[in-house]
């Protein structure tokens, strides 16, 4: 495989074709999680499972794909990031058709803790494929497309996984998953064919740093998601020193799995992967508050509250590749800045929502908080590509998807802490409607402020350096 794909051949692939196979795989990503979040209370059923089991069944796909990245951003770097990409199909591949024939819990969750790490290895390569693919002045709109597959897959997820449940049960989702990858394979040999985007990073890879940084990240993220527990507390700050110790040894290392100079010397990166991790903390709960306000205060059934929230979902599709080309045309810190802006403002007005509140109320909100959350995600991620250079886009790539499942990670943990606080560990009922709408007003309000705290680190971070246009006439390319 390594002497199959050619970096010379790379120039003659169109870049369409490279965002078509690389953004593939966002939907199919964001369809594995919220998908299979439909067929929970079905899995909890057939294997018996309590909540903590239970709730293995998501995190370990998250876990999977979030300690992979950065080391496999490198290895990409090193051995070619078309390589890992299509051995990451390929892994993704094999984990969904063997989650098809499992019949106990322990296959399930190692399998689709391989379904993570293929994940991963595709998202450790693919932004950074697209980056190298498109010119700077094209790069937010190929950030805006992957961004829209991504919400697709999250808006069509529930929608398409209560259907293929309803209808022949949970794990057809998996043989739906594993047709879309053969086909993303398929589509990768047929139209980029031998080409490679490769920089051929000298040195050996670092295996202590990976160990370091994947003890870390894993410490955190199961801290994050036990909180408030004493567990939950002891790892996240484990976790926290953890990573001091990886900067430590990152800073030492002649070849280090990710170059912390980065963070240190380049403050576009870092303003831009603070704003990144600080966005996602303050907008990816807000489903799991709406969807308790809908069921609990409002009465709706699963399905209607579904589709309430998809309606701001839908617009974050839509309006993701134009707010992905407009920070083409205008520098990223701008656009966003209003997009998070927008998002403060709508969950301030769900944080006076009340039991008797109109729906016209609660779609306004969740419209203009979609519409906000989909310009985001392509300027934000457009930045921090070109905040690098060539050498650094593969460390760059994987840490976009890391700060975003971290930040996700803490949206989770904050809100589980404040209705921990407002309405106890207990399993929610009506009964609890008052204490659970100051909980909810607590977090849209705490979120809220995040929100514009992102608005100020985004607006801090300075300018993306712009291509200078050539002083004489431009030759015209031939076809």
């Amino acid at each position: 495989m390594p002497d199959f794909f050619r970096t010379d051949s790379a120039a003659r692939v169109r870049p369409g074709h490279v965002l078509l196979i690389m953004s593939m795989i966002n939907w199919l990503a964001a369809f594995l999680t919220t998908g299979l979040n439909i067929a929970l209370p079905v899995i909890k059923d057939e294997f018996h499972l309590g909540p903590v089991a239970l709730g293995w069944v998501p995190l370990c796909y998250i876990l999977g794909m979030a300690v992979i990245m950065v080391p496999f951003g490198r290895i990409a770097d090193m051995k070619g990031r078309r390589l890992v990409f299509v051995a990451g199909i390929w892994v993704l591949f094999v984990s969904v058709v063997a989650m098809i024939f499992v019949r106990s819990y322990a296959p399930l969750i190692v399998f689709r803790s391989l379904s993570g790490l293929g994940s991963g290895m595709c998202f450790a390569s693919a932004t950074a494929i697209v980056a190298l693919a498109y010119p700077k002045e094209r790069r937010g709109f190929a950030m805006g497309i992957m961004a829209m597959m991504a919400y697709l897959g999250q808006a069509s997820g529930p929608v398409l996984g209560g259907v293929i449940v309803g209808a022949v049960g949970w794990r057809y989702i998996f043989v739906v998953a594993a047709v879309y990858a053969l086909v993303n394979a398929a589509l990768d040999l047929w139209l980029l064919r031998r080409a490679e985007w490769k920089d051929g990073g000298g040195g050996p890879f670092d295996w202590q740093g990976s160990v370091v940084y994947a003890v870390a990240l894993m410490a955190f993220l199961l801290g994050l998601s036990w909180m408030p527990t004493i567990q939950g507390l002891v790892l996240t700050v484990v976790g926290i020193v953890t990573f001091v110790a990886f900067g430590w040894w990152e800073s030492h290392s002649r070849t280090p799995v990710f170059s912390v100079s980065l963070f240190r010397h380049n403050r576009l990166f870092l303003l831009s992967n603070l704003t990144s991790v600080i966005s996602y903390a303050s907008l990816w709960a807000m489903t799991y508050l709406m969807s308790l306000y809908l069921q609990l205060v409002k009465g709706l059934s699963p399905e209607i509250a579904g589709l309430v929230l998809v309606s701001g979902v839908v617009l974050q599709t839509i309006v993701a590749p134009f707010g992905g080309r407009l920070s083409d045309r205008i520098q990223p810190r701008w656009v966003v800045s209003a997009a998070m802006g927008l998002c403060a403002v709508s969950l301030v007005v769900l944080a006076f929502l009340k039991a008797d509140s109109s729906y016209w109320m609660i779609f306004v909100g969740l419209c203009v908080l979609g519409i906000g959350y989909g310009v985001f995600s392509g300027p934000n991620q457009s930045a921090i590509m070109g905040s690098v250079g060539r050498q650094d886009v593969g460390p760059a790539g994987a840490m976009v998807g890391t700060m975003r499942v971290v930040g996700q990670a803490l949206s989770v943990a904050l809100v589980t802490l404040v209705l921990a606080v407002t309405v106890g560990r207990h399993e929610l009922t009506i009964a609890d409607n008052p204490q659970f709408l100051t909980g909810l007003r607590i977090a849209f309000i705490i979120m809220a402020a995040l929100s514009a705290v992102s608005v100020v680190t985004s607006l801090s971070r300075g300018d993306v350096k712009r291509p200078q246009k050539p002083s004489g006439p431009t030759p015209v390319a031939e076809t």
